[in-house]
């Protein structure tokens, strides 16, 4: 069976919002609030590492805002990952775990500790 990751951004998915997100990440990237956008992307794309990790990953991965993921799952903090087992939700890194990492490298690292666990 496939591990399902899933990825929830600290930011909800519409419009308004995310062109708030994208002015705050350019205008004061160090107060921005979302650690996990902020090591997966750069002020206007995906890094290239993360990209080249999600393309390669033995996963299903599953991107969500905030607003996305709760039309489904329980009210959680944010950003986290979380794994599905059995229909459920497990966190797998958590938003003081994501707080503390510097890279994407350190990211996919932390992530494929946890594959390797599994």
């Amino acid at each position: 069976m496939t591990q399902k990751l899933i990825f929830v951004y600290n930011a909800k998915s519409d419009i308004i919002n995310a062109s708030f997100d994208f002015a705050h990440k350019i205008l004061s990237p160090k107060t921005y609030n979302c650690s996990l956008c902020k090591l997966t992307h750069g002020a206007l794309s995906e890094k290239k590492e993360w990209t080249e990790f999600r393309d390669n990953s033995n996963s299903e991965l599953e991107f969500l805002h905030i607003d996305e993921f709760e039309e489904v799952y329980p009210k959680e903090k944010y950003p986290a990952v979380f794994e599905v087992k059995n229909n459920s939700l497990e966190l797998i890194i958590s938003p003081e775990k994501l707080n503390t990492l510097n890279s994407v490298e350190e990211l996919i690292n932390s992530l494929k500790k946890i594959a390797e666990t599994v």
